[in-house]
C-alpha cells in the first residue's frame, strides 16, 4: 500500500498559505518565485510546492490544474480541499472513513502500517502532522462540491428547442463514482408548460 511521502517540517504556516491562494490569481506556473511573492520565502515553506503536487492542485512541472481553480471558489474551497485530500490519502481513508477526525498520534500509528516500517519515527511524525494540518483547515461536512469539469450555459431558446440534447450532454460528461454531484437546471421562464414536461421526462428517462 502507498501513501504520500510529501511532508511538511512545520505546519504554523499552512492556514496562512492557502489563505494567500485564495487572495491572489493563479499563475501560470507554480515556482518558488510565485511562493515568494506570496511572502513565503523561507525553505521550509518551499515544502508547500510538493503538497500542492500531491493534491493535485498542480501537474509535476507546476501547471495549476482544474481542481486549483474550483479551490479559488471561496464558496466551495475548504470541501474542494477535503476531496483532495481523500483522494490523495485514500489508503488511509480505506482503513478509517473518519482518518480526518483521527488524532496526529492515531495517524502515525496507520502510517507506520502503511509504510511497512520504511519511514523512521520522525518523519512518520511530520505526515501525520501534514494530514492533520490539511484535514482541520478542509471541511469535510459538505457534500455540495462542484464536479472538476467544465460546465456550459444554456439559454431558454436552446431549452425549448431540443430539451433531449440538453439532459444527454449532461450524462456525456465523465462522472466519477467516487463523487456526489448536484446538477442545478435553471428552468426557462415560459408559460408553455410543455417545455417543462419535455424537460422533467427526459431527465427522468435518463437520469433516475
Amino acid at each position: 500500500m502507498a501513501v504520500p511521502e510529501q511532508y511538511l517540517q512545520t505546519t504554523k504556516n499552512l492556514e496562512s498559505f492557502f489563505n494567500s491562494l485564495l487572495n491572489a490569481q493563479a499563475p501560470s506556473k507554480f515556482t518558488n518565485k510565485f511562493l515568494e511573492q506570496l511572502e513565503f520565502k523561507s525553505t521550509n515553506d518551499r515544502l508547500f510546492i510538493g503538497i500542492l503536487k500531491m493534491l493535485g492542485f498542480i501537474d509535476s512541472n507546476g501547471i495549476p490544474q482544474e481542481i486549483y481553480f474550483h479551490f479559488l471558489d471561496q464558496t466551495q474551497s475548504k470541501a474542494i480541499l477535503a476531496d483532495a485530500i481523500k483522494n490523495a490519502y485514500s489508503d488511509l481513508f480505506n482503513i478509517n472513513i473518519k482518518a480526518n477526525e483521527m488524532s496526529s498520534g492515531e495517524v502515525k500509528n496507520k502510517l507506520k502500517t502503511l509504510t511497512q516500517g520504511t519511514k523512521t519515527d520522525n518523519i512518520l511524525g511530520l505526515m501525520a502532522n501534514t494530514f492533520t494540518a490539511l484535514c482541520k483547515y478542509a471541511d469535510f461536512t459538505s457534500t455540495n462540491i462542484i464536479p472538476y469539469q467544465n460546465t456550459e450555459n444554456y439559454s431558454q431558446e436552446e431549452f425549448q428547442e431540443n430539451p433531449n440534447k440538453f439532459t444527454q450532454e449532461l450524462i456525456s460528461k465523465k462522472i466519477s463514482t467516487e463523487m456526489h454531484y448536484n446538477i442545478q437546471i435553471h428552468l426557462p421562464e415560459t408559460r408553455d408548460i410543455s417545455v417543462y414536461d419535455a424537460i422533467f421526462k427526459s431527465l427522468k428517462e435518463h437520469l433516475l
